[in-house]
């Protein structure tokens, strides 16, 4: 597998649609810039779905990529090694941010074991089926993944686009439940923008204190010198420092562009798979929004190499999709407006014409009079 085919299967959203959707917001009733970026928004969704007026988000869906790092055995995280179920037993009995959102804004969660270290009678089987390995290798001594490891997982995330794209899903919310999963992305973050582990060491989810953060920073220094050597490949370097979840939301991002299927990102791990995507496609981005500011720095240097400008900031730090499923509202509100607001009619142009005809009129008669 050679992630760069991807460059010659994803196309941009329709240019030609947009400038459509864009000549259509401009007749509409409600000046143009009164709404903001909801303009902006409505414009590129008409664009990916090639629909004006825009269609309403109808079946969107939260997909949750969870798996354990093994790096998060060197105290580098707020949770416990290893303790990933945990998380996504409390998605599912519907006691985590993100399912008490989901259950509000009635969309539906789908959680997708890529490497999860438990045994699997622990969760359903319907999570479990894909694992694609019990846990990520410590990517700061030892590869996350083998090659073949690594290239199922990608493919894994491919399949999972196909499926949601097939099922009539137009509209991803995309997540991560991991423990130690914020070290393995700010790696690759840094790695891919070529800067130090400090410039991209975070606090995670679950906040860690000074110490942690150090260790934290230690662990995303090794790693990178094993990430370097392997940057001219995106599957060698996601087997090297990413990691089965990782790997499959990267195969999920690209699968999802080639599908014309819009996806919102949540937090540094989706902003991460994202950045290794584009760099083996450089139009995927245009098919992904950015949800919120995690408030991680990796996040931020990823969303400002992709060029994408996060719907909110809200201080929301919980990830597990929560900050990228509160702008999903947002991107529905804009799809409702730019559809929905009627167009001015064309009658005051047509006063306008006849009532300077009438005065050309008069100025005629005036003219003749005069001589």
């Amino acid at each position: 597998m050679n992630l760069d085919d991807f460059s010659d299967l994803i196309e941009r959203p329709d240019g030609g649609v947009r400038r459509d959707a864009e000549e259509r917001r401009e007749r509409l009733t409600v000046p143009p810039g009164a709404l903001g970026r909801l303009d902006e928004l409505g414009e590129w969704l008409s664009a990916a779905q090639q629909s004006v007026p825009v269609k309403a988000v109808g079946q969107p869906r939260v997909v949750l990529f969870a798996g354990d790092h093994g790096v998060a055995e060197l105290g580098v995280s707020g949770r416990a090694a290893g303790s990933t179920h945990v998380l996504v037993r409390a998605a599912l009995d519907g006691a985590s941010p993100v399912a008490v959102l989901a259950r509000r804004f009635s969309v539906p969660v789908r959680i997708v074991d890529a490497g999860i270290d438990c045994d699997p009678e622990l969760l359903p089987e319907s999570v479990v089926r894909h694992r694609v390995r019990r846990g990520s290798g410590r990517i700061d001594v030892e590869d996350a993944l083998t090659a073949e490891e690594a290239e199922q997982a990608v493919r894994l995330g491919m399949a999972i686009a196909d499926e949601e794209a097939d099922s009539g899903t137009d509209l991803v919310v995309l997540g991560d439940l991991s423990v130690g999963g914020t070290t393995a992305a700010a790696t690759l973050v840094a790695a891919l923008c070529g800067t130090d582990a400090s410039v991209v060491t975070g606090r995670g989810g679950a906040g860690i204190d000074d110490l942690a953060w150090m260790r934290k920073c230690a662990a995303i220094r090794d790693a990178l010198r094993r990430a370097r050597p392997v940057l001219g490949d995106q599957l060698e370097l996601l087997a090297t420092v990413g990691g089965a979840d990782l790997a499959a939301m990267t195969g999920f991002l690209l699968q999802s562009a080639v599908r014309r299927m819009p996806v919102i990102l949540d937090g540094v791990v989706a902003a991460a798979c994202a950045l290794v995507a584009q760099r083996a496609a450089f139009r995927a981005p245009d098919w992904w929004l950015a949800g919120q500011v995690s408030g991680e720095p990796a996040q931020a240097k990823a969303l400002d190499r992709m060029a994408l400008t996060p719907l909110l900031d809200h201080g929301v730090t919980v990830g597990e999709g929560a900050g990228a499923l509160l702008a999903l509202p947002l991107v529905q509100a804009a799809a409702a407006l730019a559809a929905e607001l009627p167009e001015r009619t064309p009658v005051a142009a047509e006063d306008e014409d006849e009532d300077e005809a009438e005065t050309t009129a008069v100025d005629d008669v005036k003219a003749l009079d005069a001589t």
